[in-house]
């Protein structure tokens, strides 16, 4: 079958996803939670054969990598998803007009929600997940380096789909090749939305040759300024949980700021970062500081390429400001308007830094890890989009839905 077809198939099947009702889209999803964990050895062993072709020092790795308790997270959200409520046929604007025409604005799907995406096996869970809650088919190009893992995720959401008499082509996974890559960039007409998740080359390239429009969900360079008021105990565990908690996921630290008057204690803030030999580039001042008090194997001086970079491992560069508004013209020339966070118990730098800060998620006192979809009460996210117009932030079930506009009328003609 060429792809062609295959894209005509998918958008006919999600025509028929608005004929099934809110029950039938949670026994599927339920379904395919559970049979996700008793088929837990086979998706293991075929994720294996995709790691086994990757060197584990590679920062795609970790995420290529599922285990037993990440798939048992798959299912909880997967069964989250199914327990929020329906976002289609939300009624957001209502009005009888003084000719009598009824105007009602309600959520609908996109249709059909096309998705390119790295060495993230799990993306393939959240993605089906969230598009058949939302109503929506999706076509999925995932990466060659987890194709194994892949296909055997597919092989299972098709057999619950089968078994409950729904056209299993409401998900379909192209070939890993490029071809399908540019087909599925040009496929106006089939596919309604583009959504690219990994890397910013990924982004860019999807972005500047796609045909139809794409949501975008950028790379995470990710700061947390430590303000001259910070507390250094709370400061220090935020600063370890933001970079360490997973370090190849977008929303981790890649740069820490800190104010001049806090350099004393910038070896008790970085202190336990040792513990899991993160490597520290360090500016001029900081470095001075750090030197003979941080392991020397994990200190090296930063350089024009430390900052604006997104390390999605063990490193991270440090920035000296001499003020508020210098760390402020940091973020605004290196972020990504991803995630951004200020350490600080001063109530008016804290309040001036969530209004002035640019980016998706703007954090006071806590963690930059929290940016994600099920951490937000979305249930799962099918992405973090760093862009302004429909979406922003973790994309969940509402931002999946366009509107329409109905019209009831009993015989009126315009003059």
């Amino acid at each position: 079958m060429n792809l062609h077809q295959q894209f005509e198939n998918t958008l006919s099947a999600s025509r028929e996803l608005n004929l099934l009702s809110v029950g039938q889209i949670n026994e599927v999803l339920n379904k395919i939670a559970d049979i996700t964990e008793k088929s837990t050895d086979f998706i293991l062993r075929e994720n294996q054969k995709d790691l086994a072709r990757m060197e584990n020092s590679d920062a795609k790795y970790d995420r290529l990598k599922l285990s037993g308790e990440r798939l048992k997270s798959i299912a909880d959200d997967i069964r989250n998803v199914a327990s929020l409520p329906s976002p289609l046929g939300r009624v957001l604007l209502e009005s009888v007009r003084p000719n009598g025409l009824k105007i009602t604005k309600i959520t609908v799907p996109f249709g059909v929600v096309g998705i390119v995406y790295e060495a993230r096996p799990n993306v393939t869970f959240d993605v089906f997940s969230l598009c058949l809650k939302s109503g929506n088919a999706c076509v999925l190009k995932g990466g060659s380096d987890a194709s194994n893992s892949n296909l055997a995720i597919v092989s299972i959401i098709h057999k619950v789909l089968v078994a409950c008499k729904i056209n299993k082509d409401i998900l379909t996974l192209l070939p890993a090749g490029r071809e399908a890559t540019t087909e599925l960039l040009n496929a106006r007409g089939y596919v309604d939305v583009l959504i690219p998740r990994g890397s910013q080359g990924l982004i860019d390239f999807v972005r500047k040759n796609a045909s139809i429009p794409v949501i975008e969900t950028g790379a995470g360079i990710c700061h947390t300024y430590f303000d001259e008021f910070g507390d250094l105990v709370k400061g220090s565990q935020i600063i370890n949980n933001a970079k360490t908690r997973r370090v190849s996921v977008c929303n981790a630290l890649d740069c820490l700021i800190v104010h001049e008057s806090r350099l004393p204690d910038l070896k008790n803030i970085v202190k336990i970062l040792s513990k899991s030999n993160v490597e520290i580039y360090a500016d001029k001042q900081s470095y001075g500081v750090l030197d003979g008090k941080y392991p020397d194997h994990l200190l090296q001086a930063a350089d024009d390429e430390s900052f604006g970079t997104e390390f999605l491992s063990y490193r991270m560069a440090i920035k000296t400001v001499a003020s508020f508004e210098e760390a402020i013209a940091h973020i605004q020339k290196y972020g990504s308007k991803h995630s951004e966070a200020i350490i600080s118990e001063n109530k008016t730098n804290c309040e001036l830094f969530l209004k002035t800060v640019d980016a998706a998620a703007v954090y006071v006192n806590a963690s930059t890890a929290f940016t994600d979809g099920a951490q937000f009460g979305l249930g799962a996210e099918i992405g973090i989009s760093t862009q302004k117009l429909h979406a922003r932030g973790p994309m969940g079930l509402d931002e999946l839905t366009s509107f329409k506009w109905l019209v009831e009328g009993d015989g009126q003609i315009r003059p």
